[in-house]
């Protein structure tokens, strides 16, 4: 070798030697800084990404009756969850089988526990069946399971690795008195997506994957209050996601009770009277069909008078309120919205619409002493009353010769009111083109609360309908070319006569309230629609002097602990713009409808001389349909209201 390449040799390695020392030199400049500069910070993230947080569901808030009765409570439910960080090291072969074994022991389809396996949002994921939750807590597959396959499921671990039976919290009813309140009280599922990542961007921390949401009634309205605030339980896993340990707990807020105006105990006798006189009327015969009423529906309304509380409230038909424990089977929400089965789940109370009748009155006889008519005012009560080339006849085609309002009101007698009714629309409206025309019964009834919802503290309220002269000319511009469509075609076997004829007529003048409109709406007919719910607010005004509440169902919420966080007070909306005197006539005319009226034969050994009833009667008839039956009544102190559809008077 010559000297020249010994020399490029030693140098190489020189150089070689230089550039593993400054690799070393940096290496342990870099470990210095992790372990010494920056060790600590280092150290705390490592700890932190070895701990996951697995939440643990709070119990939610009773809901209790104004006597501290319960209402709604919680129970102790088995419930079934499966562990993805073992499943998912489990192989494909292994894996298909125990999802197969838990959903033999659950008694649910394969496909549908693997559904509920899938995080949302991930591919396969399907839409409020999916996880919400944290990828480390155990997946519910089903909840509410018995004893026996939470038992199986625990004494053979070897045969479900990675499934859990644990207890958790869950609705009860206890029914004091046997009542139902199902539409009341309302019901719970579990949370959306779409909720899950409102609640994330919000970062409302009350909410989590797991948990369930108000759907209905106070459960519902009140949502906020009853849930509560989760707690995390922290455990230790280790770099492929497994559980080594817990490594502590935050103990769950439970919710705040709802304290409500119901009271049990009449509760449950409006719920078995409603139901008893549905039973009987459909025992009856309807003279003018010759069939047995229907009695389709119904619903009872009571009220405190003086706040607007509601002490009870019935819808028929109901529904098992536990029905939505544990989660609901396609089957039974199909019955729930079945209309052959009477829409379950339609609280009539608040949400059901029907013609009023005759106990519209009252307020139409308001509306008229406040217009130019006279407590002395009379009036012929005949037989019928003609508008055009038609005859309005009255109730039975009865007649009582010239009468006042007080004794229109006492026999009921249409034809008095189709005739005030007649003439205000002469008077002030009979351009069918004016419909800005002046009616003082339509602002009359307005002024009561009708057309609008009351704002009672329940969700889904439905606003009623006051067909004036603007509905009619809205309903007219939505509905012509339907209608029209129907009229410009030659009459088939499939349209019949009154339909082919009605939407000719329709097509033509379908726009115009006629006198015909006036009449059908000054004794609660036609398209006019109330709720019972504000029928019985109408009727408390009248007790207690012209004051509108909002009705409430709520009156505090209370800690767990006792302390009552929030006392929810009446709230006056309004008060109606009619003379005292007035009220007070048409009060004492009501009182008359009790002792010697229209509800006098249902008040027999009543001690009316002790307590004083005020009522109305109704009968609304409806086309297609048999007629609604109504009665309202009141006291000093309460209003109750009932009313049955198709179930005549």
């Amino acid at each position: 070798m010559s000297r020249t390449t010994g020399r490029n040799t030693r140098l190489r390695l020189v150089v070689v030697q230089a550039l593993a020392f400054s690799l070393f030199a940096t290496l342990f400049v870099r470990l210095y800084y992790l372990q010494v500069i920056g060790g600590e910070s280092y150290q705390a993230q490592a700890a932190n990404q070895s701990v996951r947080d697995i939440v643990v569901q709070p119990q939610r808030g009773l809901i209790v009756d104004d006597q501290g009765r319960p209402l709604v409570a919680n129970r102790t439910s088995w419930v079934i969850s499966v562990d993805r960080t073992l499943l998912g090291r489990l192989e494909d072969r292994q894996r298909s089988e125990l999802v197969r074994r838990v959903a033999v022991v659950v008694d649910a389809e394969p496909a549908d526990v693997e559904a509920r396996l899938v995080t949302c949002g991930d591919p396969g994921s399907v839409r409020d069946v999916c996880w919400n939750g944290s990828p480390y807590q155990p997946v519910p597959v089903a909840t509410d399971v018995s004893k026996d396959v939470a038992l199986r499921v625990l004494e053979q671990p070897e045969d479900y690795p990675g499934v859990l039976a644990e207890q958790q919290s869950v609705r009860s009813y206890p029914r004091p008195f046997g009542i139902n309140l199902a539409h009341v009280l309302g019901y719970l599922s579990p949370i959306t997506e779409d909720e899950y990542d409102l609640a994330t961007e919000r970062d409302d921390r009350s909410l989590n994957g797991a948990s369930v949401v108000g759907r209905a009634g106070v459960e519902k309205q009140y949502d906020e209050w009853l849930r509560g605030l989760p707690g995390y339980r922290r455990v230790a896993v280790d770099s492929m996601g497994r559980v080594l340990g817990d490594d502590s707990l935050v103990e769950s807020t439970p919710g705040d009770t709802l304290v409500t105006s119901i009271d049990a105990k009449v509760q449950s006798v409006v719920e078995r009277q409603l139901a008893e006189r549905i039973a009987f009327q459909r025992t009856q015969v309807d003279p003018v069909t010759g069939r047995r009423y229907a009695a389709d529906s119904g619903a009872a309304v009571v009220l405190d008078a003086k706040t607007g509380r509601v002490i009870a409230m019935a819808s028929q038909p109901t529904y098992d309120p536990d029905v939505w424990t544990g989660g609901i089977s396609q089957a039974q929400l199909a019955h729930l919205y079945s209309e052959k089965a009477g829409t379950p789940l339609l609280s009539r109370a608040t949400q059901g619409q029907f013609a009023p009748g005759s106990t519209w009155k009252p307020f139409m006889t308001a509306g008229a002493l406040t217009n130019g008519y006279t407590t002395g005012t009379t009036l012929p009560c005949s037989s019928g009353f003609q508008v055009g080339n038609r005859v309005f006849k009255n109730y039975e085609s009865g007649a009582y010769g010239n009468i006042g309002f007080a004794k229109a009101l006492e026999v009921s007698c249409n034809t008095f009111f189709y005739r005030v009714g007649y003439d205000f629309w002469q008077r002030l409206g009979s351009d069918p083109a004016d419909v800005d025309a002046r009616d003082p019964l339509v602002e009359m009834a307005k002024e009561f609360g009708f057309g609008s919802r009351t704002g009672i503290d329940l969700p889904g309220e439905a606003p009623g309908r006051i067909a004036d002269r603007h509905w009619k000319r809205a309903y007219f511009e939505s509905q012509k070319d339907y209608y029209c469509e129907i009229a410009d075609k030659p009459q088939t076997d499939d349209t019949s006569d009154f339909v082919y004829k009605f939407a000719r007529e329709f097509c033509i003048e379908g726009y115009a309230y006629r006198a015909g409109d006036a009449v059908n709406f000054s004794i609660g007919q036609g398209d006019t629609i109330v709720t019972p719910l504000q029928l019985a607010r109408a009727y408390a005004a009248l007790g207690n002097g012209g004051i509108l509440y909002a009705p409430t169902v709520a009156k505090a919420i209370v800690s767990p602990e006792g302390t009552v966080l929030r006392r929810i007070a009446p709230r006056r909306t309004g008060r109606v713009d009619v003379p005292q005197r007035y009220i007070d006539y048409i009060d004492s005319a009501l009182g008359n409808v009790t002792r010697v009226g229209t509800m006098a034969w249902k008040m027999i050994g009543f001690p009316l001389d002790e307590v004083t009833v005020r009522s109305k009667t109704g009968s609304a008839e409806v086309y297609g349909k048999q007629s609604t039956g109504w009665v309202a009544s009141y006291t000093d102190d309460y209003v109750v209201v009932m009313m049955i559809s198709q179930g005549g008077t």
